[in-house]
C-alpha cells in the first residue's frame, strides 16, 4: 500500500520536473529537475546558462556550450544559496545524471534519485549505486 503511494508520488514528481525542464532554452536537450524533503519542493531547475549569459546553450554546430549547468547542478546550487540543505532529499530527474553532477548528488546529501531516461553515459548511475543512493527509474 505505502509502495502504491510512493509510486504515484515519484510519477507526478517526475511529471512536474518534465514540464519544469520545458523552460530550458537548450535545443538538443531540454532537462528537468526537482529537489523534494519531507514531502515540500525545495529546490528546481532545468539545463542552461548561468546567469547574464545568452540563453543559447549551443554553438553554430550544434554542440553544447562548455559552461552550460545541468538541471541537477542548478537545483543544488539553488539549495545552497537558500536556507533550506537536500541532506536526506530525493532528487527528481528527467534524464539520469552524467557523471560530474552524480558527485554533486552524493555530496549534497541527497538519498535517493527517481529519474525518466537514461543519458548516454551511465557511470554516473553505477556510482550513486555504489555509494548507497537508493535509484529509481521511471518510464513515464
Amino acid at each position: 500500500m505505502k509502495e502504491a503511494k510512493q509510486r504515484r508520488y515519484d510519477e507526478a514528481y517526475l511529471k512536474m520536473a518534465q514540464h519544469w525542464a520545458e523552460l530550458s532554452h537548450c535545443k538538443r536537450k531540454k532537462v528537468g529537475a526537482l529537489i523534494v524533503k519531507d514531502q515540500m519542493i525545495i529546490s528546481d531547475g532545468y539545463n542552461g546558462t548561468p546567469a547574464g549569459f545568452d540563453n543559447q546553450c549551443e554553438d553554430e554546430e550544434g554542440n553544447t556550450h562548455w559552461y552550460v549547468l545541468h538541471a541537477e547542478a542548478n537545483a543544488i546550487l539553488k539549495v545552497a544559496k537558500s536556507t533550506n540543505n537536500s541532506k536526506g532529499a530525493t532528487l527528481y530527474l528527467t534524464l539520469s545524471p552524467c557523471k560530474d553532477c552524480s558527485k554533486l548528488i552524493l555530496q549534497a546529501g541527497i538519498k535517493r534519485l527517481v529519474y525518466g531516461g537514461n543519458y548516454k553515459d551511465l557511470s554516473g548511475i553505477e556510482f550513486l549505486k555504489e555509494a548507497g543512493i537508493e535509484i529509481v527509474q521511471i518510464d513515464l
